[in-house]
């Protein structure tokens, strides 16, 4: 890289939020990477001076790596925006919808593509109706087995399978430690792929699908982030057809919900060869044991060479 291409890029993790240790792994990665690809990095953590020093020495890029609300709900955008900093990553607006599950799952479905039947219940809901009556109804229009998660947040913290009705309440309990609306989703049995969609210049292009195998059978917070916990595979070992079918629908809905330079669409594909969207990761992770690296890798590409063209993307943008 010459020196006339070489950025001055901020990269922010850490934060307060629930995921701020995997933040900082991230971080870190990113960091490395971009450092490797001739760029000048500061690790920094987003404080009550942050864009009072930005004004006074003000990066060329802001690479946002703050996983949970602090990083991915849109606020940030919306204010590095107003300050006219420019950033790798989604504009506030498609953050917000991609950062709100159901509302992403709503607008999924009207768009015509597969997601888990659900339900979303915000916390005031079990005081105004009372847990027994509520805990009925999702029993009765969702079932089990079932997913219950917080609306908000990601790493699978607050998530738990449910396969049997007596560990709902605990499940409902477990999400409203991470949000204050819980999503019950009827779960989906299949192989379960996460895609990443990185814009390097001509559009939204999906990189090869991971496919996730957790030695538990459940993809918790543990096999995330644990080496030996998970097995991956990239690209996927699903046929052609449904690799292709499965890559073209997060490429599609990562425009739909207006997402920018880079995201990771989680799916599940069931024996029918049905696409099921789960979520839309505006932020994703960018750990050792994270699916987007490995999706980066499988694609033949090196992780500083695609990371030091999103901040020229964002630079330009």
């Amino acid at each position: 890289m010459t020196d006339k291409s070489a950025l001055d890029i901020a990269v922010l993790a850490g934060g307060i939020s629930h995921e701020r240790d995997v933040s900082l792994r991230s971080g870190a990665r990113l960091s490395d990477e971009l450092r490797r690809a001739g760029h000048r990095v500061t690790v920094r953590e987003p404080n009550a001076t942050l864009f009072e020093d930005f004004a006074a020495s003000p990066p060329d890029v802001v690479w946002p790596a703050l996983h949970g609300a602090s990083g991915e709900d849109g606020a940030l955008q919306a204010l590095l925006r107003g300050r006219g900093i420019r950033y790798v990553g989604s504009h506030s607006e498609a953050a917000g919808l991609a950062w709100f599950k159901p509302t992403a799952k709503v607008l999924v479905d009207r768009a015509g593509f597969a997601t888990p039947k659900w339900l979303s219940l915000p916390q005031e809901t079990f005081r105004e109706l009372g847990a027994g009556g509520v805990l009925g109804e999702v029993l009765a229009g969702i079932g089990t087995p079932a997913v219950v998660k917080p609306a908000q947040g990601g790493s699978a913290q607050g998530v738990t399978i449910v396969d049997d009705s007596s560990v709902l309440p605990r499940a409902m309990v477990d999400a409203y430690t991470y949000s204050d609306t819980a999503l019950v989703e009827q779960k989906v049995d299949g192989v379960e792929l996460a895609i990443a969609v990185v814009d390097m210049g001509d559009g939204p292009q999906a990189l090869p699908a991971v496919e996730i195998e957790p030695v538990s059978g459940v993809y918790s917070f543990e096999a995330r982030y644990n080496a030996g916990e998970t097995m991956f595979y990239a690209p996927a070992r699903v046929d052609d057809d449904l690799a292709a079918l499965a890559t073209s629908t997060a490429v599609n809905i990562h425009k739909l919900l207006g997402l920018r330079h880079i995201s990771r669409i989680d799916v599940i594909v069931d024996a029918e060869g049905t696409v099921w969207f789960l979520e839309a990761n505006m932020l994703p992770g960018l750990t050792e044991t994270s699916l987007v690296p490995q999706a980066i890798e499988a694609a033949g590409l090196t992780l500083s060479a695609v990371y030091s063209t999103l901040v020229h993307r964002a630079m330009t943008d």
